[in-house]
């Protein structure tokens, strides 16, 4: 599986910007030539979500996506096998809350992720001061325990996050849910400020990022952008073509 920290870091050194979209798996419409498409419109790398019932960080449009791929059927395992479908070349990251985690267990969990090509982790509701078994088994395997940083988090908590970095650290760029806001929240400049002299891990910004305008303005600081409920919300619209468009969009606005 690629390694998604030398993929960004590759991208950085070049002189360009991440961009990393976010599907959620299970998802109608999230099949593996919709990954392979985002690949081709240019991502850098690929979050994909496991639908959960209870998904605290989500905004409406995430988690109406979670509602219909649970009716769907969906389950993780099956979201993890369209990954390994899809055989992509870059890296791709599992976006899920710990009780899938816990319901499959740690160790199972990470060793389906490894065979079907995952390179990272992000697991939103697992803090990074209880997570230090689950860093020692991703790192066991090569996984990149992806962990998030927020606004008003304190400088002890910033060092912390910085110390157990791999892949990138998610800064998350304001207050509150995932979910596209009608400017960039200054807090984004802020969250990476705070990390930059602690960690070179590239840093990348995502929640209230909804046009290709905002991500470019993050990445004027930030080493990347995420961007998930701009196209999942085509998604949920029945648009994949759509979807992929406003990928391209925002891969054009992102600096290569």
């Amino acid at each position: 599986m690629p390694d998604l920290e030398a993929v960004l870091r590759a991208r950085r050194e070049a002189g360009g910007r991440a961009f990393v979209p976010y599907v959620t798996g299970g998802l109608p419409g999230v099949t593996p030539d919709l990954l392979r498409g985002l690949a081709e419109a240019g991502a850098d790398a690929i979050e994909v979500g496991i639908p959960f019932s209870d998904p605290v960080m989500d905004g409406g449009v995430i988690q109406e996506a979670s509602r219909r791929a649970l009716e769907a059927g969906a389950r993780p395992l099956e979201v993890v096998a369209t990954v390994a479908e899809a055989g992509l070349d870059l890296p791709v990251v599992l976006m899920t809350y710990y009780n899938p985690v816990l319901r499959l267990g740690e160790e199972r969990f990470l060793e389906e992720a490894v065979a079907a090509g995952v390179a990272g982790v992000i697991v939103p509701d697992l803090p990074v001061d209880e997570a230090a078994g689950w860093r020692e088994r991703c790192l066991a395997r090569g996984v990149a325990a992806v962990f998030l940083a927020a606004p008003g988090s304190s400088p002890e908590r910033f060092r912390e996050i910085a110390a157990a970095a791999r892949g990138f650290v998610y800064c998350v760029s304001t207050y509150g849910v995932t979910g596209e806001r009608e400017e960039l929240a200054g807090t984004a400049e802020e969250v990476v400020a705070a990390l930059r002299p602690l960690t070179d891990v590239p840093l990348l910004v995502g929640v209230g990022i909804g046009t290709p305008e905002q991500a470019a303005a993050a990445c004027a600081s930030a080493d990347g952008a995420t961007v998930g409920s701009a196209i999942v919300r085509r998604l949920l619209a029945e648009d994949p073509a759509g979807a992929l468009r406003l990928a391209r969009a925002f891969r054009d606005a992102v600096p290569r």
